[in-house]
């Protein structure tokens, strides 16, 4: 999983806040910085005066600097025309185009000799963009593409237009990036968050980034001015192969809390009522479950078939279907409220794991 922040020189933070944003997020293994030259409010000396430093310090650290382009940022960045020896020069290493370049254009730009990558508007491409690039050659290994962010309340997308936008991308090789807010300092002027999904404009980072890994986001961004320590953290721990759910966890057995800490995968053969993990039974061949906490098996439970289930005993389920009390069957667990949403992304094949709250 890529992971990003973003820096908006002259806004809310200051230049010390700045470096010390680019150094914590490199210490955590975050690799990419979205920058944007399209803020109004921009205090312009103080862009001026910090850019320089800022671009230096990222490369330092050796991250990605994803800046937009526009007849402003020449201007403020003191470059007279376009020139991608410019950009590389200052330290940017990936551009995203918008408005206002055509296919022909972008696709020369995607074989550029500079090493410079190209960074398409996922929230606004269509086919007709993409079978475009397609006739104008363009080299797609160069090209990945990034959601925009949302800062008016009611303005950002639903989960069906970044689902249908992020398939017609994958399908094309188009590795796809989109923002979660930060609940810690939220960028001005409005500060209500800067999320590419509407209903992520209150979550914590954690479940906000979990939920776009479900949805088969390759790369997220905390979009606002400065998230804390903790959200950083978090963001570089999101984990890319499989969907985390929180949990909390009843069962005193130490081995079996530690079996639980294991990446399932759910079975193939779907079941109507359950997410079935294909690898408890045999994780568990030599370990006797005994009975506990045989309870009413609600939405969103974690359960373990126990020794009275014989040949099934192992057997390890999220219930989807509430299901009455049986003694062969342990309740070992059961998923937080606001996780329980995240069980529609399980479908068969698809890997999962608990983090115990």
């Amino acid at each position: 999983m890529q992971t990003g922040i973003a820096i908006y020189l002259g806004l809310d933070n200051t230049f010390e806040e700045n470096i010390e944003l680019i150094d914590t997020a490199a210490h955590y293994g975050i690799q990419r910085i979205f920058t944007s030259f399209h803020i109004p409010e921009t205090d312009l000396p103080a862009f001026k005066s910090q850019v320089g430093a800022i671009f230096k310090t990222a490369k330092k650290k050796n991250m990605e600097v994803i800046s937009d382009i526009s007849p402003t940022m020449l201007n403020l960045l003191g470059i007279d025309k376009f020139s991608l020896s410019s950009f590389q020069f200052l330290g940017i290493t990936t551009l995203r185009l918008d408005y206002g370049y055509g296919s022909d254009e972008i696709a020369k730009l995607s074989r550029n000799a500079q090493k410079i990558r190209i960074q398409l508007n996922a929230s606004t491409v269509t086919p007709k963009i993409l079978m475009e690039l397609v006739k104008s050659e363009a080299n797609f290994a160069n090209i990945d593409a990034l959601h925009n962010f949302y800062p008016r309340e009611g303005t950002g997308l639903s989960e069906e237009t970044i689902v249908r936008k992020n398939a017609l991308l994958h399908k094309a090789g188009i590795r796809v990036g989109a923002f979660i807010p930060s609940q810690n300092r939220r960028r001005s002027p409005l500060k209500e968050g800067l999320p590419t999904l509407e209903m992520h404009r209150d979550c914590d980072v954690s479940l906000a980034a979990r939920h776009l890994t479900a949805l088969g986001i390759d790369s997220i961004f905390i979009g606002d001015s400065l998230p804390s320590d903790q959200e950083l953290q978090t963001l570089s721990n999101t984990k890319e192969d499989s969907i985390t759910l929180k949990a909390k966890l009843h069962t005193e057995d130490v081995f079996l809390q530690n079996l639980l800490r294991s990446t399932f995968t759910s079975r193939i053969d779907e079941a109507r009522d359950a997410i079935r993990a294909q690898e408890s039974r045999l994780l568990l061949a030599d370990h006797i479950i005994e009975p506990e906490n045989n309870k009413v098996r609600s939405y969103g439970a974690i359960t373990l078939d126990n020794k009275d289930y014989l040949r099934y005993m192992g057997e390890l389920q999220i219930i989807k279907r509430p299901q009455p009390a049986d003694k062969r069957v342990n309740v070992i667990g059961n998923l937080l409220k606001e996780e329980e949403f995240l069980l529609n992304y399980i479908i068969p094949g698809r890997k999962f794991s608990f983090e115990f709250v």
